[in-house]
């Protein structure tokens, strides 16, 4: 079957599989920035716990992507509950790491200025460091977003459903128009998100 016949003879199926995609991978991506700027702004308090911190998310980004889903399967048993956890992990290091980066590069004499006025520790956080810090962690988020689009191909190893259903069901029948139609969908899903994420960081700069 050739690659237009493909999409005219399975485009019920190709919808279905965005939708099971985009789900796993907004899921993931909502829980992973919510604890990436929990764990990001309590290490920019302290240089050698953001060492500690950032080693081992580095550590755990080297760790082959399928090796980490099989492992998440005994805990988490086969479905989206292993893929959504695989993607958490892979995708902290560029959340913390902006994160971080962004509240520590901001100028001491603003903090010190804001000391001055009164204002608590938790008023800074929220009124100068985070709006600040917003360009650096958009760009976390954009990096750690693509990244768990492409990534999320493995979610259908574990019985997650998404796009690499296409992707390993193809291989696995030597067919290669499932194949390049499950990698063009995320490719495609790449592209759209992060150019949408950089209109929204131009929009917020302009």
């Amino acid at each position: 079957m050739d690659f237009i016949s493909f999409l005219v003879a399975y485009w019920p199926t190709l919808i279905q599989l965005t939708a099971e995609h985009l789900g796993i991978i907004v899921v993931a991506m909502a829980l992973s920035l919510a604890l990436g700027l929990v764990v990001g702004i309590a290490i920019s308090f302290s240089p050698r716990a953001a060492a500690i911190v950032l080693g081992i998310n580095g550590l755990l980004m080297t760790f082959p992507s399928l090796a980490l889903f099989s492992l998440l399967v005994p805990v988490l048993g086969i479905g989206s509950a292993p893929a959504i956890a695989g993607l958490v992990v892979y995708t902290q290091l560029p959340l913390v790491r902006n994160v971080y980066t962004g509240l520590t590069g901001i100028d001491p004499a603003l903090i010190e200025a804001a000391e001055g006025m009164g204002l608590t520790p938790l008023k800074i956080l929220w009124k100068i460091k985070l709006p600040l810090a917003w360009p650096a962690i958009l760009t976390g988020i954009r990096t750690a977003t693509v990244m768990g689009i492409g990534i999320g191909a493995i979610a259908a190893y574990v019985g997650a459903g998404g796009l690499g259903v296409l992707i390993f069901q193809g291989i696995s029948r030597n067919n290669d128009a499932m194949v390049i139609v499950g990698a063009i969908l995320i490719s495609a899903i790449s592209i759209l998100t992060d150019r949408l994420l950089a209109r929204i960081g131009d929009r917020d700069r302009s």
